[in-house]
């Protein structure tokens, strides 16, 4: 059967799972224009609190996950890696090869998804928490019968929420590794350069204003600049200055190779869990 392109000037979008990633992403793609919420649906069963917020900024609500594969063209898991079976599995009848269908589930392998949907025309993505500020590190994967325009389409429905990289499944647990499990290792490091400035004499709002921002004007210098991060740093590194004498306790503390062994332990970690 052919398979029938998405039509881009009227597609509708469809969540299953009502959760925080999938009101990040509908508001991304509200916010930036790119569909209007009367072009956005999910299902909400039965916590009415999540039905207030999506009904909020004008995204339709249905009780039944039916109705939601039903309006839309495109349909978004969004639900936990341990259930995404079951919720895909009850849809399979109504998942039709002319249905881009996507997952934001940890650690489910396109190959699964494929056979419980009986669709080959599966996209997956993998989005970070940053998604909920706008600020997403998201990588995609296209499943065998996606096609190179539905991979433009995710891109741009997940470019609402960030930046969007494709990348071939295999590297998902690196992914994982890095971005996926990477704000957390950046909340410790702001969270340890306030405790710094404490220890050096701020007061403690002082400290965590100035530690967040600089590594948010850090991270812009190498995206905007394209310049490599170790060019940057020896743009501020003055002999027998401060910065240097900052970088020698860093580099003291295996800084740069401790980061390295967290990315290969998440990374390590994702593999494990992929495989039980």
């Amino acid at each position: 059967m052919e398979i029938l392109p998405i039509p881009a000037d009227s597609f509708k979008v469809g969540f299953i799972g009502a959760g925080k990633m999938a009101e990040s992403i509908a508001r991304g793609v509200v916010a930036s224009g790119v569909l209007p919420p009367n072009r956005i649906s999910t299902a909400v069963h039965s916590n009415l609190n999540r039905r207030d917020v999506f009904e909020s900024f004008g995204v339709n609500v249905f009780s039944s996950s039916e109705d939601v594969v039903k309006e839309s063209d495109v349909v978004i898991f969004s639900v936990k890696p341990q259930v995404v079976k079951k919720a895909v599995t009850e849809l399979s009848s109504k998942l039709s090869k002319n249905k881009l269908l996507v997952s934001v589930a940890a650690g489910i392998k396109l190959k699964d998804l494929q056979e419980w949907s009986g669709n080959d025309r599966f996209i997956r993505v993998m989005p970070n928490t940053p998604a909920a500020v706008g600020e997403a590190a998201t990588v995609m994967s296209l499943g065998t019968a996606a096609t190179e325009e539905d991979g433009a389409l995710v891109a741009k429905l997940f470019g609402s929420v960030g930046k969007i990289l494709r990348a071939d499944e295999k590297l998902f647990d690196a992914v994982t590794g890095l971005s996926g499990s990477g704000p957390a290792y950046i909340y410790l490091a702001i969270e340890a350069l306030a405790d710094g400035g404490v220890a050096a004499g701020l007061p403690r709002e002082l400290a965590l204003g100035l530690a967040s921002q600089t590594v948010l004007g850090a991270a812009t210098m190498v995206s905007k600049t394209g310049k490599h991060p170790g060019v940057l740093k020896d743009d501020v590194t003055s002999p027998g200055g401060t910065t240097i004498a900052g970088v020698h306790e860093l580099e003291k503390g295996s800084f740069r190779a401790t980061l390295m062994n967290a990315v290969v332990a998440a990374a390590n970690r994702s593999r494990e869990l992929s495989q039980s």
